[in-house]
């Protein structure tokens, strides 16, 4: 007698699979829970973690997280062709960011990979479509469209490239390599970071920490203004605002990436309190006091 299985949805790493597969499965340990099959048919195989050919999901229109995410038009509505590109531009975000080193990719410290590599993985987008049915065209079509501009192309000796650019967790990634440094608080006149004010007591206690990523994120310009892209969440309702000048005058390295986001290591992954302009209320404006 046939039975329907659970199906268990990771909105973090867009995963679909299947709950009677992982019977072990515990909350915050998909990194090191699931395997994947060889990417490259041939190869080695690897140990390093992640799913086989999984389809990539979705994440919830629902949630908090995913609100403001999207890339130019990724939609329920969208014309077949038109899905099939933006996901492909969500599984290239995914490998390019986080699963490279995984996926046995040769990623330079400045975040590009080569496209014929990409084009050779065993993986399937969120609209079931496998990687190597792509082509190079459709990888230059998810760049042009995605309206945060995630992504850099490079073309070198007749060899096209492609990395993200910004958010990554590969440690192999140079920051001086994959972004502009920052050197006077004249270049960049709004450095702000959103979040939201269920974390304002854990951020007044401890800072803004970098997280699993390699940098903090602020955006270089507020949630309305037409020319920010990314580095904000537009439901966000808090802002924290970086006071650049004091930041560079004790050493903080800041960066900026190609899509204009800024980003810090700040002091071994956080940046502290202390270099906190002031904080305010979106979209209210209100202030709020703090103690440094």
């Amino acid at each position: 007698m046939w039975r329907s299985l659970p199906v268990l949805r990771c909105s973090r790493c867009l995963l679909v699979y299947s709950s009677s597969s992982l019977p072990n499965l515990r909350p915050n340990s998909h990194r090191s829970s699931f395997r994947m099959a060889n990417p490259h048919p041939g190869a080695p195989s690897s140990s390093k973690p992640f799913s086989t050919a999984a389809s990539f999901s979705s994440p919830s229109r629902t949630s908090g997280r995913g609100r403001g995410r999207g890339s130019g038009g990724r939609g329920r509505g969208a014309d077949g062709a038109s899905d099939r590109i933006d996901a492909l531009g969500r599984l290239l975000t995914r490998i390019l960011r986080h699963m490279a080193s995984e996926l046995n990719l040769n990623i330079r410290n400045d975040g590009y990979v080569r496209v014929r590599d990409l084009l050779k993985l065993n993986m399937t987008t969120f609209a079931k479509v496998p990687l190597r049915s792509h082509s190079v065209e459709d990888i230059r079509e998810a760049v042009k469209r995605d309206n945060k501009q995630r992504f850099s192309l490079l073309e070198e000796d007749g060899e096209l490239l492609i990395r993200a650019n910004q958010g990554h967790t590969i440690v192999t990634i140079n920051s001086e390599s994959l972004l502009k440094p920052i050197l006077s608080a004249d270049e960049v006149p709004v450095c702000v970071h959103g979040t939201y004010r269920r974390n304002l007591e854990s951020i007044l206690q401890s800072g803004l920490k970098r997280m699993t990523r390699l940098h903090v994120h602020f955006s270089s310009g507020l949630p309305t203004d037409g020319e920010v892209i990314s580095g904000m969440r537009r439901d966000v309702n808090l802002l924290i605002y970086l006071d650049i000048e004091k930041a560079l005058q004790e050493g903080m390295k800041l960066f900026i990436s190609d899509n204009k986001v800024i980003l810090t290591e700040g002091f071994d992954g956080v940046v502290p309190v202390r270099y906190f302009k002031k904080i305010e209320t979106w979209p209210g404006r209100e202030i709020i006091p703090f103690q440094i």
